[in-house]
C-alpha cells in the first residue's frame, strides 16, 4: 500500500461508499459537494464553493516561494442508470448510479489533498484541485474554469477509472484520446397529406431517411479516411398516423471527432447535406448543432511528465496504452489553458463504463493517490 494513504484509506472507503450510495446528476450535486467541504474543512484545507456546486480547493507548499501551480481534478456526477450490482451500498436513488466511478474520482482527489496537506513542507507552490460538477452533461469543466480553476495552472491531470483494466495499470496514450461530441438536432419540414394521395404532399419521412443515409457520406467521402470519424443519428420521430403523409420529421445524434480540421468543417457540411437534400424532396429543414466538448489531447509534455511519475510509482511494465475512444470529456477544456494529461486507471471492475453492473475495485484508490500525489511533488520539484 501507499504508505502515505495507508493511515487513511479506511476513512476514504467509508466516504467513497456513502457517495456512492447517494449518486447525485449534472450541477446538483449539493451533498457530494457538502461531505467534500467537511472533509476540507476538518483538514483546514483552503477551498472555495462555487456557484454551481463546484469546489477548488488549493494546497501551498511551504518549502519556500513559487508561483507554480498545478492542477488535479476530480469529477463528482453520477449517471441516470439503475444500480444492479447487489452491493450493500449500492444506490439508494432509484435510477440513478455511480457507473462511471465519480465517487472514487471524487475521493481520490479528497485523499490526495489530505496527503499533500500533511507533505506541504517538502515541495514549493501550489496544488490546486478541481471537485468538478456535470461532466457526464458536460458544462462542468467550463463553469469552473469561468471560476478561476486555471488560472496560473503549469499543468494539470485528469484520471479516469478503466473497469476492464487491471488494477494496479495505468493506460494513457500520447496525443488524440477520447474524442470531441457534438449533438445535433434535425428539423424535416414537408406538407401533410392523405397516405392515399401522396402527390399532394411533400414527405417529410422520405426527404428524413434520406439525409440520414446521406450524412454518412461524411465519413466515407468528405473526410480523410484516416481520421476516425463518427455520425449517429439515435432517434427519429416523424408521422402521426399510418394513412397520412408526415408533414415533420426530428431527428437527434451525435457526432465523433479528433481531427481538428474535421471538427471545425463539421457544422458547415452536415448543414449542407441537410438543407439540400430537404430542398431536393421539396421540403426545409434545419439543423441545430451543439458543440458538448472539444477531443480530447494529451500533450506531450504533460505525457512525458506522466510517464517518468508512472515508471517511478508503478512500474514501466504496468504503463500502458490506452485504445483511442469515440467516449467524450469535457476534461478537454482544461487542456486550452495549460498542457494537460488524461489517465485511465486500472479498476477491474469486469463490465464496461455506464453498465448497471460495473463495480470498481476499492483498491485502485491507493494507486490513483499514489499517482496524483507523486504526479504534483514531480511538477513543482521541475524547473
Amino acid at each position: 500500500m501507499y504508505i502515505y494513504a495507508e493511515e487513511i484509506m479506511d476513512e476514504l472507503i467509508q466516504i467513497r461508499r456513502e457517495i456512492h450510495e447517494h449518486p447525485e446528476i449534472g450541477f446538483d450535486t449539493i451533498e457530494t459537494a457538502n461531505k467534500v467541504e467537511a472533509v476540507l474543512k476538518e483538514a483546514n484545507i483552503s477551498y472555495r464553493r462555487t456557484s454551481r456546486n463546484g469546489i477548488i480547493a488549493e494546497v501551498k507548499g511551504t518549502k519556500k516561494d513559487s508561483d507554480k501551480v498545478v492542477m488535479l481534478r476530480g469529477d463528482m456526477d453520477a449517471l441516470y442508470v439503475e444500480e444492479k450490482t447487489g452491493l450493500f451500498y449500492c444506490s439508494k436513488e432509484e435510477g440513478k448510479m455511480h457507473a462511471c466511478g465519480h465517487d472514487i474520482h471524487t475521493t481520490m482527489l479528497l485523499g490526495s489533498a489530505l496527503i499533500l496537506n500533511k507533505r506541504k513542507d517538502e515541495f514549493a507552490g501550489t496544488v490546486r484541485f478541481l471537485f468538478q460538477p456535470a461532466e457526464e452533461i458536460s458544462g462542468g469543466a467550463l463553469h469552473l474554469i469561468e471560476e478561476g480553476a486555471m488560472e496560473n495552472v503549469c499543468m494539470g491531470l485528469g484520471i479516469h477509472l478503466d473497469p476492464l483494466l487491471e488494477v494496479g495499470k495505468l493506460g494513457a496514450r500520447r496525443g488524440a484520446d477520447w474524442a470531441a461530441v457534438d449533438h445535433f438536432y434535425i428539423m424535416v419540414k414537408g406538407v401533410g397529406a392523405h397516405g392515399a394521395t401522396p402527390q399532394d404532399g411533400k414527405d417529410a419521412i422520405v426527404a428524413a431517411s434520406t439525409i440520414v443515409s446521406s450524412l454518412q457520406t461524411l465519413v466515407s467521402r468528405e473526410f480523410n479516411p484516416t481520421y476516425p470519424l463518427v455520425v449517429t443519428v439515435g432517434k427519429f420521430h416523424a408521422g402521426t398516423s399510418f394513412n397520412i403523409i408526415a408533414q415533420e420529421a426530428k431527428l437527434e445524434g451525435t457526432c465523433r471527432s479528433f481531427d481538428e480540421e474535421v471538427y471545425m468543417h463539421l457544422p458547415s457540411a452536415m448543414e449542407r447535406i441537410v438543407t439540400h437534400i430537404a430542398k431536393a424532396y421539396g421540403c426545409e429543414a434545419e439543423i441545430q448543432f451543439d458543440r458538448v466538448s472539444k477531443p480530447l489531447i494529451n500533450s506531450d509534455i504533460a505525457f512525458d511528465a506522466l510517464e517518468e511519475v508512472v515508471e517511478k510509482t508503478l512500474g514501466k511494465k504496468n504503463f500502458v496504452e490506452a485504445k483511442l475512444a469515440m467516449i467524450g470529456e469535457d476534461f478537454s477544456e482544461y487542456s486550452q489553458y495549460a498542457p494537460c494529461v488524461f489517465a485511465h486507471l486500472g479498476a477491474s471492475g469486469s463490465y464496461p463504463l455506464h453498465s448497471s453492473y460495473v463495480n470498481f475495485q476499492e483498491d485502485c484508490m491507493e494507486y490513483g493517490i499514489e499517482l496524483e500525489v507523486e504526479f504534483a511533488l514531480h511538477i513543482l520539484d521541475k524547473e
